[in-house]
Order: structure tokens, then C-alpha cells, then sequence
């Protein structure tokens, strides 16, 4: 990918740092309205692909709503909620925490690590962000009497349910394959592709599967990813707001009007993708958060600067 300069890092009115990265955001009727970098070019969406992967599951059959398909779509911070809710899942559905496959972790909130680690627990697949997708994906194999012991394998009939999705919203084929930090199957496609999918999701009929999962990111932020998240907090502002982020620095949200915005920041930091993501919607006139429009920088406890977006955002 070629990028550009997306973010600006400011120290007592000292430019410290720069962030590159690429972005497109989509209007309602699918034109781009802004371009920096190279969103045609392939990338991996990493966790951003999960509501397109909850999406397949509901498709096929796959009966979770609510706060539950919320968490199925989740990068969540393990907290006790969170935890509880996967539980849900795979009880309901006969199954117990050992059926999980993720990659074994800890919550990624900071205050439920810090009440995990005091209570003397250690890593385990339940604990790790992605155990809602999981705890799904399981369920959805139960549903249909697929193999539960072979679910993340490519050739699953689960994972060509998935591809088949995302290439279908995307609007293109699957541009690279390889394998996420949870284990799952990763397919990749453009920022324009992802930006297409967040459209199709947050602007979907009343009724469809598409709304089913726009409505439970919507209403049940919190478990989409938790206490303090700027993906929670960006859902709570904007409202019917459907944004998911991802490892590496890719961000996307989508709107019910149908406008869209999807960026990676190239070199893989999460401090610059929310900042970026709302100048972004602004540039689309969305009436996006103060709060997430810059990022404090410290200094010794105390603001001193910021992250901000570049011109080319704000221009």
C-alpha cells in the first residue's frame, strides 16, 4: 500500500510524530466522497470483518439477537458481562468453554485485567476478545450438525459460508487469505470493499438478517467492546452508528443513511484510527463525537498535546 499522512502527534506545540495510513469514506448513494492513500488496494480487516462473519452465521442459521449477537460481533474487553454472555452462547447450545479454539488471552480492558490477574486468574480461550465469534461460530456449527472440532479450518463449511458473505457485500473478490490472531480464518479485501460492507449492514431493510446486526451493534455498544472504548463510545453518539474495530489499525463505520467510512493506519497503531475515522464522517457532515475528534498525549499525568487529524482530513 502506498499511504498518506493521516495523523499528526502534538507535544507542548512540537510535532513528535506522524501517522500514515489510507482512507475512503463512501456518501448514501455509494460515490466516493473522500480518498487518501490507497483504499482500492487489498488489506486484512481483521476484527472489522466480524459483523460480516456474524452475518453468515445468522444466514445459516444462527438464532442470536440482542445484546448476545452484539457480542458475536465483538472485540470485547473481557468483562465479567462479556464473559457470562459467551458462556450464554455455548450453554444454550449444549456446548461448554472447552469447545472454544481461540488463541488463549486475557481480558483487554484495563480495569477487568487488573480484577482478573487480582483474582489469580490466568490466559484462557474464554477470556480472549474474540470468544464471542467463537462461542457464534460454535453455536451456528451446532445449529446446521457441522463438525465443531474442525470449525476455524479454511475448507469448513462454516468458513466458506463466511467468505462467500464478505465477498458478496465487499463487492469484490477475497484479495489475500491467511490466519487472525484468534485462530480464525482471515480474508482480505479493500478499505472501499469494507466501507461497502459497513453500508449494506447499517442501511439494510427492517427485517433483514443485515438489520438484525446493525440494530445489536447499535443498541448494545457496550458489548461490541466495553467500558471506556472509543468503538462503544462512537456507537453511543452517532445514533444507529454500526463501527467495529480491528487489530493493526483498521477502522470502520457504517451509517443507517447509507454513507460509510473505512481506514487503516499503516503502521498498525490504534491511537490514530478514531481520531482519523472521525474526521472522516465529518468530512461526510456526520455529526461525530468532540470527544473522539483528537486524543489527548500526556505528560507526566497531565495533557500536553494531542493526536490530531492532518489537513488532508480536514482540508
Amino acid at each position: 500500500m502506498a499511504h498518506d499522512l493521516v495523523a499528526e502527534v502534538w507535544r507542548n506545540g512540537f510535532l513528535e510524530s506522524v501517522h500514515h495510513g489510507s482512507v475512503i469514506a463512501l456518501d448514501r448513494d455509494g460515490r466516493e466522497a473522500l480518498v487518501v492513500g490507497q483504499p482500492h488496494d487489498t488489506a486484512y480487516p481483521r476484527s472489522s470483518n466480524k459483523p460480516v462473519q456474524a452475518l453468515a452465521m445468522l444466514r445459516h442459521g444462527l438464532d442470536l439477537d440482542g445484546e448476545l449477537l452484539a457480542l458475536a460481533c465483538a472485540s470485547h474487553s473481557g468483562e465479567d458481562f462479556h464473559v457470562a454472555g459467551v458462556r450464554r452462547v455455548l450453554h444454550a447450545h449444549g456446548l461448554d468453554e472447552d469447545a472454544l479454539q481461540c488463541t488463549p488471552g486475557l481480558p483487554i480492558g484495563e480495569e477487568a485485567l487488573r480484577a482478573h490477574l487480582a483474582a489469580g486468574r490466568g490466559a484462557a480461550p474464554l477470556y480472549m476478545n474474540c470468544s464471542g465469534k467463537h462461542a457464534a461460530m460454535l453455536a451456528t456449527c451446532v445449529v446446521n450438525g457441522w463438525s465443531t472440532r474442525d470449525y476455524l479450518d479454511p475448507g469448513h463449511p462454516l468458513q466458506r459460508a463466511v467468505r462467500d458473505t464478505l465477498a458478496e457485500l465487499a463487492g469484490e473478490p477475497i484479495g489475500a487469505e491467511g490466519v487472525d490472531g484468534c485462530g480464525a480464518p482471515l480474508l482480505g479485501i479493500s478499505l472501499k470493499g469494507l466501507a461497502r460492507a459497513f453500508s449494506t449492514i447499517a442501511g439494510a431493510a427492517e427485517g433483514s438478517h443485515e438489520h438484525r446486526v446493525a440494530r445489536a451493534m447499535s443498541r448494545y455498544p457496550e458489548w461490541v467492546g466495553g467500558t471506556g472504548r472509543d468503538v462503544t463510545e462512537l456507537m453511543r453518539a452517532v445514533p444507529g452508528a454500526v463501527a467495529k474495530d480491528g487489530a493493526e489499525g483498521v477502522y470502520a463505520v457504517g451509517l443507517p443513511t447509507g454513507e460509510a467510512v473505512a481506514c487503516k493506519i499503516a503502521d498498525g497503531s490504534s491511537r490514530a484510527r478514531a481520531v482519523v475515522v472521525v474526521a472522516a464522517l465529518r468530512r461526510l457532515a456526520v455529526d461525530a463525537p468532540d470527544g473522539l475528534a483528537t486524543s489527548p498525549v500526556l505528560g507526566h499525568g497531565r495533557v500536553v498535546g494531542a493526536v490530531r487529524p492532518s489537513p488532508v482530513l480536514t482540508g
